[in-house]
């Protein structure tokens, strides 16, 4: 059912826990199945330098965080945010079809933290609509379908 990528990643989890004083820390969910997401970036000249994930879910929402960080370190923030759900489903060798939406929270996450980091920087315009959910966000850390 999973492949053998998404097991090491699931039993093998890389860039677990938080990084304290983070540039930018998205949190996303998803309501049907649970899986909850929070990731951590520390950005440096532009430049992802770590990544940290805390999921609460299933396997493959702990494989698919794991990938999430490794795809984005090295990255600069414009590199990261054209990663997508089906970039990191792929980097996994594939994942069930009724597990590609743990992919998508993935990509989420990833565009969430990077959000807060430009609005922490002052790079978003806070009465502006949020780059994630395209709604006008009050809260720089709201939970993206955690309500």
């Amino acid at each position: 059912m999973y492949s053998e990528k998404v097991m090491d990643h699931f039993m093998n989890p890389r860039n677990v826990g938080e990084i304290e004083n983070a540039d930018g820390v998205g949190q996303v969910g998803n309501a049907k199945c649970g899986d909850i997401m929070k990731m951590y970036l520390k950005i440096e000249n532009n430049v992802i330098i770590d990544a940290k994930f805390k999921t609460f879910g299933c396997g493959a929402a702990v494989a698919t965080s794991s990938m999430a960080t490794e795809l984005i370190i090295g990255k600069t923030v414009d590199e990261a945010l054209q990663i997508t759900n089906k970039a990191v489903a792929d980097a996994l060798d594939g994942l069930p079809p009724a597990k590609m939406h743990c992919s998508n929270l993935a990509e989420e996450a990833i565009n969430s933290a990077i959000e807060d980091y430009k609005r922490r920087k002052g790079l978003i315009d806070d009465n502006a609509s949020c780059d994630a959910c395209s709604r006008r966000c009050d809260d720089v850390q709201h939970s993206h379908g955690i309500e």
